[in-house]
């Protein structure tokens, strides 16, 4: 059973497990602080495989008192282990993440971030091998921890990438969302995982530049059933708590203790600010991973219709014995209807009664009433599987990477996926679960066990052979063709007549005398199966019906024709042999058109799990593994208590103690002569080193290496030997820059040597040239003296007039600008507007600056025109005017000095220059700072690096107004307000935009009428001052506009910032049908006849 209320509410409200966050004083609370000695006498045991001597009960010994010290990670060789605190641990900040970049194992204690660290650094070639594909593999049962460390190694990996790029947020923001979506309460696990998902992020060099993800059989039963101390996923319920009144009621939704389907979990009001908390991280998600408002909305939709269909139910009409939708849930039908947003009687018709064709004669067969509440339960399951194999398809198509199909990128793989379960009832579910937890069992036995001894035995090296658990008996019980398990119940899902008897009695005459199959005695109809981790009895019942996983007839072409845009996408969609959901175009289907959804040649649920199993093992053997074993401490879930028992059975089945054998007995790396050669033989100093065995040995022989192997055509290395081969490699890479530095300081003094020389003599030729001129001209005049003329009136040469203001403004557009000092307030920041990041120009020619002045005159316009084409009526206020603190397009310098004698916090928001886009400045202390602001294609604003989307840029103001910006996390005070002094600076935004939207009854000034006619566009544009008219730019905006913007002062003056938001999107429209089924609930739940005393302030409205 689960644990009480209020525990349940307290650990919603503690920071979840593995976190980062702070704790109590771990000494006061009697535990020595992580990383540092504690008192307790044990060998040192950061990594068990350098015991000497080692059992089972020292291994326990040594694992709990680690645990009491609050040292949750321990090393097996390059194996992590990873105790479940159950409790927030200072553990994660970013000095942490600092010192775990690149660093030498030796000199830290085991972290999650080391296994990040190696990963990556793998990746990229920087250890023993060269680049290659990593992957990182994290085991263990149910509620070990493994979903938080899953988020840690992302994190940190993000860290190291450095690139501060939108992407690497968008990528973090991927794990809240599923969890919404695919994760819920267990009776092991406050947030387990419901399904299993594989993470790729791929990179060119060291920059991650797109990740990909597949997911794996999502527990679609949990939509219509959970078991006693369970709940359904998370979504639902983050719903109820963090929608408004007004957007409820625009849904259609209700109280929740009303829907059947979440079996009315609201008795808390703790629990429902947590849910209300995560709902606003949920849409966050939404808006910064990229979906569109109306996706959003049309999402929420059908997870409210999937609620109110779960409250459908039937009763059967006596004259004839079909059945009917009862009286009390009638407006549940509406409701459902309007949600999904078809016909009413359509919808019942696919849910009483199948419609088949026969001869060009429609055949109508009425359901019995449990034909048609699985009718029901199917379309629910069906509905929410879709809504989530499309976000899955939607995040990998935004987050896809950009690239030229020819550049090779690496890739690190992070599986996190269910964990071995065993409950007192084990469905379809829990043994695709457990079978998935044994392939990931016999992946590690193979690279552990099974590689390394079978190379041992080809190379003639000496080895006591170490004895481990083999499953692979087990997996042949399963997936072996044609008698496995998962054929036969193909086999038996494709009988109609077929029951879950037939295919329990087929199992036990197949597999009789199997040690890893018992059939159940007793009155249960079920099975049980040996596995790796101890023997789990199945139940049988809804296994065939599970399998198949059928709609009822006709329900796609329904749902296809939906009013509603992503329903019908969602049921155009096919899905692969893996299960993955295939969007595409969206194509009508006529009504009575066949419906071969649920042909024979569709994939059954198992033949689908089989595939995409097989598919993810051929991704991780092909790549380089690095494994996290994580450990749970107690049952109960209880923080500081570690259970002797539970851990025992876990170092059992995970074979951890054979691992510590191996790890310290066997030599983890063992490359080739090849290939230790070409990428160590810069370690002999000297040319044309060939690739042989001599090489290597000579190579060894130069190191100070020990306890290393050579066969006959590899040699073996411990795991701890790659990281001393990488430091002699990095002493040679210090030594070549060196010597690369000192050759190119040399290649360049001898080049200005050479360009000094040269220019002196061409100064001397000039000179000598000049004095030849003056002895000329001095011989001229000589001879002139000699002749006696008279005196020639020379013209005095007038003294040049001064040009206007305006033509030497003018002339000066085709002269390069004079460099001037940068101001004392300027700090460059990994978030600025790139202006340093492009390429200095090369002094030449008039024509080359010429080219560059045009080249920014185009990007200017292109800013202007994205600006007035998409901006302008949003960044207005409702008084038509643009806020006080946009400054239009000015650059970076003349915003310092706008802000050099302002107040700390006094911030603008400019137009870029350069690119379509707004940059924040604000200043700081003795500086300022520049954060580029980035609209996505959804419309949201985000400033590059947070993790946080914005509706508007008045919502992004205001947030950062309480909430510090990343990284210094500085809040903003109060604007840089315009001065208004009548200046030019914005003459050109303000010509482009009155052309878009004049106000009613005023005229253009004539400037922007001559440039109407044709005027170059570059007259207007004069670059003089910082002050602003855009304040004296007012418009009438148009009715619509101003309706969907919340007028300040209102319920958005109450919001926190994380609540400021949400509450700005757009409501969808809500169907008449949706708002009469809730009145007719109403009055039917306040009926006193029908024992209900319910009061909803629903009215209907037309």
């Amino acid at each position: 059973m689960g644990a009480s209320l209020s525990s349940q509410a307290e650990a919603c409200l503690r920071s979840p497990v593995l976190s980062a966050g702070t704790f109590s004083d771990p000494i006061s609370a009697g535990m020595a602080p992580p990383g540092e000695p504690g008192p307790l006498a044990f060998d040192d045991g950061e990594d068990l495989a350098a015991l000497e001597e080692l059992d089972e009960a020292k291994l326990l010994h040594s694992l709990s008192g680690r645990f009491q010290q609050q040292r949750i990670y321990t090393y097996i060789g390059d194996i992590l282990i990873a105790m479940n605190p159950f409790q927030s641990l200072p553990l994660y900040e970013k000095p942490v993440s600092e010192k775990y970049q690149n660093y030498d194992k030796g000199t830290l204690p085991p972290h999650i971030f080391a296994i990040a660290d190696r990963a990556y650094q793998a990746m990229l070639g920087r250890l023993a091998t060269g680049p290659q594909n990593q992957c990182i593999v994290i085991s263990g049962e149910s509620g070990a921890g493994k979903t938080e460390s899953t988020k840690l190694l992302l994190q940190h990996i993000m860290h190291l990438c450095k690139g501060n790029s939108q992407l690497e947020q968008q990528i973090l923001q991927v794990n809240p969302l599923l969890e919404a979506f695919g994760n819920a309460q267990t009776v092991m696990n406050d947030n387990s995982s419901r399904f299993g998902k594989y993470i790729q992020l791929r990179f060119q060099r060291n920059t991650v530049r797109g990740a990909k993800l597949s997911e794996y059989l999502l527990e679609k039963s949990r939509v219509v059933q959970q078991d006693a101390g369970e709940r359904n996923f998370h979504v639902f319920y983050y719903m109820f708590a963090g929608l408004t009144a007004e957007e409820r009621e625009m849904y259609g939704l209700l109280d929740p203790s009303l829907y059947r389907y979440i079996s009315g979990w609201f008795r808390a009001e703790v629990v429902a600010d947590c849910w209300k908390h995560k709902y606003w991280e949920m849409r966050n998600a939404l808006d910064m991973v990229g979906f569109q408002e109306q996706e959003q909305v049309d999402m929420q939709a059908i997870l409210a219709g999937v609620l109110s269909l779960g409250n459908v139910t039937f009763q059967a009409q006596e004259h004839n014995g079909a059945v009917k939708v009862s009286e009390a849930s009638t407006g549940w039908l509406k409701a459902a209807a309007g949600q999904f947003g078809v016909q009413e009687e359509e919808l019942l018709k696919c849910l009483i009664c199948k419609v088949s064709v026969t001869r060009g004669e429609q055949i109508q067969r009425f359901h019995t009433q449990q034909q048609a509440e699985d009718a029901r339960d199917s379309i629910a399951k069906k509905a929410y599987g879709r809504v989530f194999g499309w976000i899955v398809h939607k995040i990998n198509e935004l987050l896809a990477e950009s690239v030229d199909p020819e550049v090779e990128l690496k890739e690190i793989g992070i599986l996190d996926i269910f964990g071995f379960e065993n409950f007192v009832v084990n469905r379809f579910e829990q043994l695709c679960i457990n079978l998935a937890n044994e392939q990931l069992q016999q992946f590690f036995n193979y690279h552990i066990f099974q590689l390394e001894q079978a190379v041992y035995q080809e190379e003639g090296l000496p080895w006591e052979t170490i004895t481990f658990n083999n499953n692979k008996p087990i997996l042949d019980l399963f997936l072996a063709k044609p008698l496995g398990l998962l054929s036969l119940l193909d086999e038996q899902s494709a009988f109609p007549q077929a029951t879950d008897k037939t295919f329990v009695d087929k199992l036990n005459s197949t597999f009789k005398g199997n040690s890893h199959f018992q059939p159940c005695r007793g009155p249960v109809l079920g099975f049980s199966i040996i596995h790796y981790a101890g023997k789990v009895q199945y139940t049988s019942s809804g296994f065939l019906e599970k399998n198949r996983d059928t709609l009822p007839a006709n329900i796609r072409g329904l749902f296809i024709n939906s009013v509603t845009p992503l329903l019908s996408v969602l049921f155009t969609a096919t899905v692969s042999r893996t299960g993955t959901l295939m969007p595409h175009l969206k194509a009508k289907v006529l009504p009575g058109a066949a419906d071969n959804f649920n042909s024979t040649r569709k994939q059954s649920v198992g033949a689908q799990f089989r595939h995409s199993l097989s598919v993810l093992m051929e991704r991780m053997y092909s790549a380089n593994p690095h494994f996290v074993r994580c450990i749970k401490p107690n049952s109960r879930k209880e923080p500081g208590v570690i259970d002797s028992q539970v851990v025992l059975e876990q170092l059992r089945y995970n074979g951890l103690l054979e691992t510590i054998r191996i790890r310290r007995n066997g030599f983890a790396w063992r490359p080739s002569f090849e290939e230790f050669a070409e990428r160590y033989r810069i370690l002999l100093i000297k040319p044309d080193v060939p690739l042989t065995r001599e090489s290597c040995l000579e190579i060894l022989q130069s190191t100070e290496l020990k306890d290393w192997r050579c066969g006959k055509s590899r040699l073996f290395f411990k795991y701890w030997h790659q990281e001393l081969l990488a430091k002699s490699m990095e002493h040679l890479e210090k030594a070549a820059i060196i010597i690369q530095k000192t050759y190119k300081a040399f290649c360049c003094r001898k080049s200005y040597q050479e360009l000094v020389a040269e220019h002196r003599a061409r100064e001397k030729q000039l000179q000598e040239e000049a004095e030849r001129e003056r002895n000329r001209q001095l011989k001229l005049e000589s001879q002139a003296q000699r002749t006696v003329t008279s005196p020639v009136p020379v013209p005095r040469r007038k003294r040049p007039q001064p040009l206007p203001r305006c033509q030497a403004g003018a002339d000066s557009l085709s002269q390069p600008p004079v460099p001037r000092p940068r101001s004392k307030l300027t700090e460059s920041t990994p978030f600025d507007n790139f202006l340093r990041s492009r390429p200095c120009p090369v002094l030449g020619t008039e024509r080359q600056a010429g080219e560059e002045e045009e080249m920014r005159q185009m990007k200017r316009g292109a800013t202007l025109r994205w600006f007035r084409d998409t901006q302008a009526q949003k960044v207005m206020q409702d008084n038509g005017a643009f806020p006080g603190w946009l400054h239009g397009m000015i650059s970076r310098r003349e915003a310092e000095n706008l802000l050099m004698e302002k107040p700390l916090g006094c911030f603008l928001v400019r137009i870029s220059q350069s690119r379509p886009g707004y940059t924040l400045s604000y200043r700081a202390k003795s500086r300022c700072r520049h954060y580029m602001i980035e609209m996505q294609p959804n419309a949201r604003y985000v400033i590059l690096g947070e993790d946080r989307a914005h509706t508007s840029l008045t919502d992004l103001v205001q947030y950062h107004r309480t909430m510090g910006i990343q990284p210094f996390m500085e809040t903003l005070t109060m604007p840089c307000e315009q001065k208004g002094d009548g200046d030019s600076d914005y003459e050109e935004l303000k010509f482009h935009t009155l052309a878009l939207c004049p106000a009613d009854g005023e005229k253009q000034p004539q400037k922007e009428q001559a440039g109407l006619n044709g005027l170059p566009a570059v007259r207007h544009i004069q670059h003089v001052g910082a002050a602003t008219v855009l304040e004296h730019m007012h418009f009438k905006k148009s009715k619509n506009c101003q309706e969907q913007q919340p007028s300040p002062g209102k319920e958005g003056a109450e919001l926190s910032p994380h609540e400021a938001g949400v509450a700005r999107h757009v409501f969808p429209r809500l169907y008449p049908s949706i708002r009469l089924a809730m009145w007719e609930i109403q009055q039917f739940s306040a009926d006193p006849l029908n024992g209900s005393s319910a009061t909803l302030p629903l009215k209907p409205q037309h």
